[in-house]
């Protein structure tokens, strides 16, 4: 068991790395490609490397299993990248990137009402959330001064709260006992059958010449292979092992890795407000992280 959750938390991490760093890739398409367009492909490729790896059919075992996928494919793979993405064009990156990690705050709401009993919340949790809230609000404005845009923090708002239904949706369908990687598929199913209105009404083109370029391939591949096929993958597993709450704090680390991935390929300079929130935040992760007060005892009880 300790061997398992040790492999759902590296899980955890590792998704989040990677999440941490496709802004690079998504800045790069957005020249070029519009934001439904490239989560469309994506997701197209990534539902296409899922096949590749499990070419076999899921057969569900009745209609509400398959309402569960619909609902998971609805919140985790259409509405939280439109909402986030429409979010970023009506106020500032730094709102939206502060908003987007309450995500966790919500889950554990939702998983108290949803799971009682079986995802606990201590005091370390939220006192996690507040010192990791602080070091996230310190990395995302770094001096800047603060600008509120009801309609964009409000989307952005929404944004954290859909993806919390999608967690707790995906610990809903980890009960079911499928293999990570078809449940994974058939939830990505979904979530491109919900994004063909948006897509319909934003317009999409589809230029060979475009992925002929190959910074754009690539950073598809990238975006298509790694962060959507391999991540969710890696996501849904960790929230298998760990539970909906415990996952989701790793959200927290998302400013963090973008700090650190700005320094490294785009040369930005990493100052004291970044650095002190960089800390901060890390803090508030491994507080979030600490078993409620009296775990240890009632697990111990026969």
């Amino acid at each position: 068991m300790k061997q398992s959750t040790s492999t759902g938390h590296l899980a955890a991490l590792f998704t989040i790395v990677v999440w941490g760093t496709t802004f690079i890739s998504t800045k790069l398409l957005l020249v070029d490609f519009a934001p439904v367009e490239i989560l469309l492909f994506r997701f197209i490729m990534g539902y296409g490397a899922l096949w590749i790896m499990a070419p076999r059919r899921l057969k569900t075992a009745g209609i509400r299993q398959e309402l569960t996928f619909a609902a998971a494919g609805l919140c985790g793979i259409c509405l939280y990248y439109l909402l986030e993405n429409i979010a970023l064009t009506y106020t500032m990156a730094s709102n939206v990137g502060v908003i987007i990690s309450i995500a966790p705050f919500f889950t554990a709401i939702l998983a108290k009402v949803c799971f009682r009993g079986k995802e606990r919340l201590g005091a370390g949790f939220f006192a996690g959330f507040a010192v990791a809230m602080t070091g996230i609000i310190l990395i995302s404005f770094n001096g800047a001064e603060l600008q509120l845009n009801p309609a964009g923090d409000l989307l952005a708002a929404g944004a954290a709260l859909v993806w919390a239904f999608y967690s707790i949706l995906t610990r809903i369908i980890s009960g079911y006992g499928y293999p990570v990687v078809l449940a994974t598929r058939r939830t990505f199913f979904y979530g491109l059958v919900f994004m063909i209105p948006a897509a319909c009404v934003s317009g999409v083109r589809v230029e060979p010449a475009l992925f002929a370029n190959p910074l754009y391939l690539l950073n598809f591949l990238y975006l298509g292979l790694g962060a959507s096929a391999l991540c969710f993958v890696t996501w849904n597993f960790a929230v298998k092992v760990l539970g909906a709450v415990k996952t989701s704090v790793y959200i927290y680390m998302v400013p963090v890795i973008t700090v650190v991935t700005s320094a490294i390929v785009l040369g930005e300079p990493v100052t004291v407000m970044s650095a002190a929130g960089t800390a901060l935040t890390l803090a508030g992760l491994l507080l979030s992280e600490k078993k409620p007060s009296g775990t240890g005892k009632k697990a111990a009880m026969p």
